[in-house]
C-alpha cells in the first residue's frame, strides 16, 4: 500500500514528532489533515508546508471529534496528541491520564465509527520502565514510573482490547527517545544544547540514566512503513537504536560539537526525578522483520543537524518562540 492521495490525519501534527510525521507524509504525497489544540505543539513548526495541508484546532476530548473524520472523509490515522512532557504530569497528573488514556479512546471509538482504515497509536517506550533485560524487546515487563507513562501504557492496554472487542485496526508504535530539530518542551537533549552554547557548566540531574536515541526522521519513518503494514494490526513494535548512551555521555558528544573542550558538571537535586528510568535499549528486531525498518543516522549526526536548527532558528526553542494558535482554524490545501 502506498499512501499517496489517501487522506490521512495526524493528531499533534503541531508537535515536535507529529510536525516532522507530516513533513515526510508529503513526501508521499498523502492528502494530509493536523488536527491539534496547539497546547505543546505550535504553528511555527507547520508555517512552511501550511499551504499544502489542512489544519484544524481541536481537542481530542471532543464529543465531537468524530465529525472531524467523516467530514474529511478521513481514512488513516497517526494519533500522536497527548501530554507529553514527563516533569509536567508531577503537577497535572489528571490531565495527563484525561488526554492520553481517555482521549485516546474518544479518538479510536471515533475511527470505529467513522470507519477509519487504519490508526497508528504513538506510545513510548516509557511503558517499560528501567530496563530488566537488554535489549527491551515488546515481551519486556510493563512497569512504568511515572503517571506519564502510566497514562501511555493504559492508552496501550486500551487499543489492544478495543482491536479486539471493536475490531478496530489499531497499531501500537513504541519509539524510543526521539530527538530534533522543533523540539517542544526541554527534554535533556534540547536541555544540554542549550546550556552548551552558552558555556562548558552543565547543572543536570541524573547524569548515570541512559537512553536509546532516534533520530526524529527515522523515527517518523518507522510510522510510515507500519502504517503500510495490513499485517502490523492489532500489535505491538518497538523503534530505537538497539545503542544506549548515558547524559554524560550525550552531554560530552555535544560539547564537542559546541566547542567546548571541557565539561564542567553540577548535579542539582531538583533536576532529580521522584522515579527515574535508568535504562533503555530498544529491540526493534520485530519492527525490522516486518517492514525493513533500520534508523539511518547515527547520534553525532542527529545531533549536528540538530545543533545546526538550534543556531539557524536564533538560538531559540519552539517553546521560546511560539506564536500562538488559539480559537484558530487554518485552511491550507
Amino acid at each position: 500500500m502506498n499512501l499517496q492521495d489517501k487522506k490521512v490525519l495526524v493528531t499533534g501534527g503541531a508537535g515536535f514528532i507529529g510536525s516532522m510525521l507530516v513533513r515526510a507524509l508529503l513526501k508521499e504525497k498523502a492528502d494530509i489533515t493536523v488536527f491539534d489544540n496547539f497546547f505543546s505543539g505550535d504553528m511555527i513548526n507547520l508555517v512552511e508546508v501550511q499551504d499544502r495541508i489542512k489544519i484544524l484546532n481541536g481537542d481530542i476530548l471532543s464529543r465531537k471529534f468524530v465529525n472531524v473524520l467523516t467530514g474529511n472523509n478521513i481514512e488513516y490515522v497517526f494519533h500522536l496528541a497527548a501530554e507529553p512532557y514527563i516533569p509536567d504530569c508531577y503537577d497535572r497528573p489528571e490531565k495527563f491520564f484525561e488526554v492520553n488514556a481517555n482521549g485516546t479512546m474518544n479518538v479510536m471509538l471515533a475511527c470505529r465509527d467513522a470507519g477509519v482504515k487504519r490508526i497508528i497509536h504513538y506510545s513510548s517506550s516509557e511503558v517499560y520502565g528501567t530496563a530488566k533485560t537488554v535489549p527491551m524487546s515488546e515481551e519486556h515487563p510493563t512497569l512504568p514510573l511515572s503517571t506519564y507513562s502510566v497514562s501511555k501504557l493504559a492508552a496501550d492496554r486500551m487499543c489492544y482490547t478495543l482491536h479486539h472487542e471493536q475490531k478496530i485496526p489499531i497499531i501500537i508504535l513504541r519509539p524510543f527517545n526521539t530527538y530534533g530539530p522543533r523540539e517542544t518542551h526541554p527534554y535533556i537533549i534540547p536541555e544540554l544544547i542549550t546550556q552548551l552554547s552558552k558555556s562548558n557548566k552543565l547543572k543536570l540531574g541524573n547524569i548515570k540514566a541512559s537512553r536509546d536515541l532516534t533520530f526524529v526522521e527515522d523515527s517518523v519513518k518507522a510510522t510510515i512503513l507500519l502504517m503500510k503494514e495490513e499485517k502490523a494490526v492489532g500489535d505491538v513494535f518497538n523503534a530505537g537504536t538497539g545503542k544506549d548512551w548515558t547524559v554524560e555521555q550525550i552531554a560530552h558528544v555535544i560539547a564537542e560539537l559546541s566547542g567546548q573542550d571541557t565539561l564542567d558538571i553540577e548535579i542539582e537535586k531538583a533536576r532529580l526525578r521522584p522515579l527515574d528510568v535508568q535504562r533503555l535499549n530498544a529491540d526493534s528486531s520485530k519492527l525490522k522483520k516486518l517492514t525493513g525498518w533500520e534508523p539511518k543516522t547515527d547520534l553525532k549526526s542527529g545531533l549536528e543537524k540538530t545543533i545546526k536548527w538550534y543556531k539557524e532558528n536564533g538560538n531559540k526553542w519552539v517553546w521560546e518562540q511560539k506564536i500562538g494558535s488559539e480559537d484558530t482554524i487554518w485552511k491550507g490545501k
